[in-house]
């Protein structure tokens, strides 16, 4: 059997990147991008929502967002245009990693997602024009159970690479990671 995916731990317990495998020919590519039966990091879970962003501009922020129990979701981040930091804040409290974040660019080219497990927060900055982003959830989205932390608070130490263009009026708002911590958010 011809291996699809290669998938690589990160230094944050549960996280993985999954790099693709594609088939490639004079006709063009062929990827999978989530087979459950061969990405051993999504286990067991269902695939409820397919999502995707288009984000015009580069330097846009999105994010950093997540669901609270009992939504709290599996994510497997791909970009399928353009380029992206894609940043995953752990929010696990009985992780020795909690409150830290892992980064890694996905590009249209690099052949790589992220696969993001429960209990962490989700952003990006776009780091060209016309990016094209794909997620895929564990669970199906949940408004009352929707929650977030701001992408510029300080004190995570993100280093974004470009200066912020926009972001939304409701990332904008988005609470501090001791507010967070304040609040016993489950995730």
């Amino acid at each position: 059997m011809v291996r699809k995916f290669v998938e690589k731990d990160t230094k944050i317990s549960g996280l993985t990147v999954v790099k693709r495998i594609p088939l490639s020919d004079n006709r063009g590519r062929f990827e999978r991008i989530l087979c459950v039966n061969e990405i051993s990091s999504w286990r067991d879970r269902s695939v409820k929502q397919i999502n995707r962003s288009v984000t015009k501009l580069k330097g846009v922020i999105r994010g950093l967002h997540f669901q609270q129990k009992p939504y709290s979701e599996c994510k497997l981040v791909t970009c399928l245009k353009g380029s992206v930091m894609d940043v995953a804040l752990d929010l696990r409290t009985k992780s020795p990693t909690y409150g830290k974040f892992f980064s890694i660019e996905l590009n249209q080219n690099n052949d790589i997602s992220l696969l993001i497990p429960e209990g962490f927060a989700h952003g990006f900055q776009t780091l060209s024009d016309n990016v094209e982003m794909l997620y895929i959830h564990s669970t199906e989205y949940s408004a009352e159970n929707e929650c977030g932390i701001n992408s510029l608070d300080h004190n995570l130490g993100i280093n974004w690479p470009l200066a912020c263009t926009e972001r939304s009026e409701r990332d904008k708002t988005l609470q501090s990671f001791e507010q967070l911590k304040d609040k016993n958010v489950e995730v």
